[in-house]
């Protein structure tokens, strides 16, 4: 039953184009290597140094740099205690009104005043903008360097100034050291996003994220495994170029740059516009679709592996909305505002009131890798 099980999942005629096997793969030619899904194991181990390394790089590089930049921990305002209230917090954060109806009875409490215990009781447990600052350094620094790294490798690469050399004697194209580091680093470093995303900062949109980083794994993991590096090296560093400019405007907002954000913000609009809904279609994935099927032909794992590049997209479109509503608000109203995003417990109108108005620019709480035109939380455009 196992072995029934294991060659239906590795069927070589799922996989792999038509007179290709695995055997063909397993005996590249000498001084030659062809990519091995074994290899990707490597990722697990590595994904749990990433965390670890961005634990040091939190406390000892972000943490330092946010202090000099003057963002403080912060503490924030403390519920009152109460035993009963405590408990429900604890089963539901968030109760509804036949809750709060009956809670009202129970301690003859006014339900408004009962709102605001767990408005502030939520707020309690928030992390700090410090916090923020220190996760989003994390992801600028990395985004940065693996881009940079992908750039250096790809400039002398010939698929990248002509995608149909990408499918020239596929799948036998060689393995080069360069490909092999940059999909582990990338591969690891998204494992690491889905064991953090459940306890980084939550956001409105974590099934999206979540469908995200999968589908992001999947292409990378199956996409290694049948040797489409050269498309595959082409989409991570084309998902890898927005995100430096959303990590840097994020950063620039925490330290209240404002119009260092909100510039920061419109390029990253400009770039994510030009990367994910120009180039990584209209070049990219019409090689995948297109001059594949002419130079190699469909089969069965072609329509996977398009179909996930095909989600990704879709999800590119939902953020670049999201996005363009912030841009507009930028570069019209001179401040990036508070978007639908927020990790931040939004004032009833009678807290406002009463400790005055707020502008935008004050109620506006800093973000990602989501998602993604969001300068609230985290935001991941992968």
């Amino acid at each position: 039953m196992t072995s029934f099980i294991s060659d239906w999942i590795w069927s070589e005629r799922f996989w792999l184009p038509e007179n290709v096997t695995w055997a063909d793969l397993e005996r590249p030619p000498p001084g030659v290597e062809y990519p091995r899904l074994g290899d990707m194991w490597y990722a697990f181990p590595l994904a749990v140094g990433v965390f670890l390394l961005r634990q040091l790089f939190e406390r000892l590089v972000a943490k330092p740099c946010a202090r000099i930049l003057q963002i403080q921990a912060g503490v924030p305002r403390r519920a009152q205690p109460n035993d009963v209230l405590e408990r429900v917090y604890r089963s539901k954060p968030s109760p509804d009104t036949r809750q709060l109806e009956g809670l009202s009875k129970q301690l003859d409490w006014d339900i408004r005043k009962i709102q605001r215990w767990f408005r502030v009781r939520r707020n309690q447990d928030r992390p700090s903008m410090q916090k923020k600052f220190c996760e989003s350094m994390w992801r600028f620094t990395f985004y940065l360097g693996i881009f940079i790294y992908a750039i250096r490798h790809l400039w002398v690469s010939p698929w990248m100034w002509d995608t149909r050399v990408c499918w020239h004697n596929y799948p036998f194209q060689p393995l080069s050291p360069g490909q092999y580091n940059y999909y582990v680093a990338e591969l690891a470093f998204y494992w690491s996003l889905m064991f953090s995303q459940f306890t980084d900062i939550k956001r409105k949109d974590f099934m999206i994220m979540l469908v995200h980083h999968l589908a992001t794994i999947m292409l990378i993991t199956f996409s290694y495994g049948n040797n489409m590096l050269r498309a595959g090296t082409l989409v991570m560093s084309v998902h890898d170029a927005s995100d430096i400019f959303l990590e840097a405007a994020k950063l620039a907002n925490y330290a209240k740059y404002q119009r260092l954000c909100d510039g920061l913000f419109v390029v990253f609009s400009m770039v994510f516009f030009l990367t994910r809904l120009v180039i990584y279609p209209f070049w990219i994935v019409n090689s995948v679709l297109f001059e594949s099927w002419e130079i190699v032909g469909p089969y069965r794992a072609w329509w996977l592996l398009n179909g996930l590049l095909l989600v990704l997209q879709a999800l590119h479109v939902i953020w670049f909305y999201l996005i363009s509503q912030i841009a507009i608000k930028a570069i019209f109203k001179g401040k990036v505002s508070k978007d639908e995003r927020s990790d931040i417990e939004s004032s009833s109108e009678e807290e406002i009131h009463s400790n005055g108005s707020k502008s935008p620019a004050q109620t506006l709480k800093p973000k990602d890798s989501s998602h993604t035109g969001n300068l609230n939380g985290e935001t991941h455009t992968h």
